[in-house]
C-alpha cells in the first residue's frame, strides 16, 4: 500500500510553446500530463516517497497516456479509473514569466468529475500515512462527494492531511460556491498551502494577518503561503518564517506550486506530529521546497519538470557556492 495518497484531477495540459503570449496568439502547444494532485503524487514518487493517485480519466487515448505516465513514474494507479461515460479533461495553458496563467478547460463534463463515492476504498485510504487533496474535485458532483468521503476516511485514520486549494475559478459555476467548498474542507487539513495570488479571494483579505488567524483557528497546524520567485512564508501561530526564493531561467511556471508541495510533504511526512515544529526544522524544509519550485519552472509541462532529490541537492549546492 502507498505511503502517500493524492485525490483529484488528472488531465492533459496543452502548454503554449511561446511564453508571454495569450491563448489567442499562441502558435503551438506541447501535450503534457497535468492536474495538481496527480502532479504532487508524481513529485512525491520522484522524491522517493511511495505514492498513489485516486481519480478518473476517460477510456480514451488521453486517459491511457495519463495512466501510463503515472505508472512510468512509479505512482500506484490501483484506484485510477478509466470511465466510459465521459472523456479525459483537457486544459490549454498560456504561461507568463510573472507566474500568472491563461487557462481554458475542456470539461463538459470531464472524466475527472465523474469519480463517485462508491469508487472510494476506505481501507486503501486509511492505510496511508499522508493524504493530499485540492479544491478542483469539489467543484461538481459526484466527485465532490467522493472527495469528501476520502478526506473523512483519511481523517478518521489519523493520517497527516495536506490541502492545496489550487483555485481554478473557471471550473466553478459560481464564485460563492468555490469559496464555500474551499472553506468547507479546510478544517480537515493539518497542512494548508495557498499561493499569494489566491489569498485575497480565499480569505477575503489582502493582508495576511486576518486570514492567517481565520485558517489556524480551524485547527490547521501549518500554513504556508507561496510568493512565487520571492519564496514563501509559513506559520503555525507560534512560530513564523519567510524564506527567500531562488531565481531561475523561467520557461513555464505551471508546475512550480505542485513541485513545492511535493518537496515540502516529502520532508514533513517524516514528522507526523506537527506540534513539535520549529524554525530549525522548518527553514531547511522550505528552502528545499523553494528549490524544487524553481527547478520546475525550467521545462515545459509539469510532470516532466518535477525534480528528483539529487537535482534539488545539486541546485541548492550551486546556489550556496555562488553566495
Amino acid at each position: 500500500m502507498p505511503k502517500a495518497l493524492c485525490i483529484g484531477e488528472l488531465l492533459i495540459d496543452f502548454v503554449s510553446t511561446t511564453p508571454d503570449v495569450s491563448l489567442t496568439d499562441a502558435p503551438g502547444f506541447v501535450k503534457a500530463p497535468g492536474g495538481a494532485p496527480a502532479n504532487v503524487a508524481v513529485g512525491l514518487a520522484k522524491l522517493g516517497i511511495d505514492a498513489g493517485f485516486i481519480g478518473k480519466v476517460g477510456a480514451d487515448p488521453f486517459g491511457e497516456f495519463l495512466t501510463k505516465t503515472l505508472q512510468q513514474h512509479n505512482v500506484d494507479t490501483s484506484y485510477l479509473i478509466a470511465g466510459e461515460e465521459s472523456r479525459t479533461t483537457l486544459a490549454f495553458v498560456a504561461t507568463r514569466s510573472d507566474g500568472k496563467k491563461d487557462i481554458t478547460f475542456y470539461r463538459h463534463p470531464g472524466a475527472d468529475i465523474q469519480l463517485s463515492p462508491d469508487e472510494i476504498d476506505a481501507n486503501y485510504i486509511q492505510s496511508a500515512e499522508l493524504f493530499h487533496y485540492g479544491s478542483v474535485s469539489l467543484s461538481h458532483s459526484p466527485t465532490r462527494e467522493a472527495t469528501l468521503k476520502a478526506i473523512q476516511c483519511a481523517s478518521s485514520a489519523g493520517s497527516l492531511i495536506s490541502y492545496d486549494p489550487n483555485l481554478r475559478m473557471m471550473l466553478w459555476d459560481k464564485p460563492d460556491e468555490a469559496k464555500y467548498w474551499i472553506w468547507k474542507v479546510m478544517p480537515y487539513a493539518d497542512i494548508v498551502k495557498i499561493s499569494e495570488e489566491e489569498w485575497e479571494f480565499i480569505t477575503g483579505d489582502v493582508e495576511l494577518t486576518n486570514g492567517i488567524k481565520k485558517i489556524l483557528d480551524l485547527g490547521v497546524k501549518l500554513l504556508v503561503v507561496t510568493l512565487g520567485e520571492r519564496g514563501c512564508y509559513y506559520t503555525n501561530g507560534t512560530i513564523e518564517g519567510s524564506i527567500e526564493g531562488y531565481k531561475a531561467n523561467v520557461v513555464d511556471t505551471l508546475g512550480a506550486g505542485d513541485a513545492y508541495v511535493a518537496a515540502m510533504l516529502s520532508k514533513l511526512i517524516k514528522h507526523k506530529d506537527l506540534s513539535n515544529l520549529n524554525q530549525q526544522l522548518l527553514n531547511p524544509i522550505m528552502q528545499y521546497a523553494n528549490a524544487a519550485g524553481a527547478l520546475a519552472t525550467q521545462k515545459i509541462g509539469v510532470i516532466p519538470s518535477l525534480p528528483t532529490h539529487a537535482e534539488i541537492k545539486r541546485f541548492l549546492s550551486r546556489k550556496q557556492n555562488v553566495e
